[in-house]
C-alpha cells in the first residue's frame, strides 16, 4: 500500500502539492513512483519557465517507463530541484521529500481542484 500524508494536496496525474507562502512545492507521490520502478532520469523545466495547470513542465524516466509531470497549479517555476540531475533515486526513496519543482503560484483557486489524502487514498487503493 502506497503512503499517502496528510496535509497535502494531491493531483489525478499523482503529483502533490505543499503549499508555503505562495509557494507550490511540487512532488511526485509514492503510488507514482512505486508504480514506476527505478527512476534513473528526471528532466526538469528551467527556473522562470511559466507553468499551466494541467499542463507537461517534465518528466521521469524509469527502467520500465517515461512519465510526462502535470503541473497541478499555473505560475512561474521559482526553484528546480537540481539534486534529481544527478541523484534521480531520491525520488524513489523519499517521494515526499524530494521534492520537483517550486512555482510561484498566479491563482490559488487552482488549488480547489486538487484531491486531500482521504480522496488520492481511494483512488490509489
Amino acid at each position: 500500500m502506497s503512503k499517502v500524508i496528510e496535509g497535502l494536496l494531491y493531483s489525478e496525474s499523482h503529483e502533490w502539492v505543499k503549499v508555503e507562502d505562495g509557494i507550490a512545492v511540487i512532488g511526485v507521490s509514492d503510488y507514482a513512483q512505486s508504480e514506476m520502478g527505478d527512476i534513473t532520469y528526471v528532466d526538469l523545466p528551467s527556473e522562470g519557465d511559466e507553468v499551466a495547470a494541467g499542463e507537461e513542465f517534465g518528466a521521469l524516466e524509469s527502467v520500465k517507463a517515461s512519465s510526462e509531470l502535470y503541473c497541478p497549479v499555473s505560475g512561474v517555476v521559482e526553484e528546480v530541484n537540481s539534486e534529481l540531475e544527478a541523484a534521480p533515486e531520491k525520488v524513489n526513496e523519499d517521494p515526499y521529500g524530494a521534492w520537483i519543482i517550486k512555482v510561484r503560484m498566479s491563482d490559488a483557486a487552482e488549488l480547489d481542484a486538487l484531491m486531500d489524502a482521504a480522496a488520492y487514498s481511494k483512488i490509489t487503493e
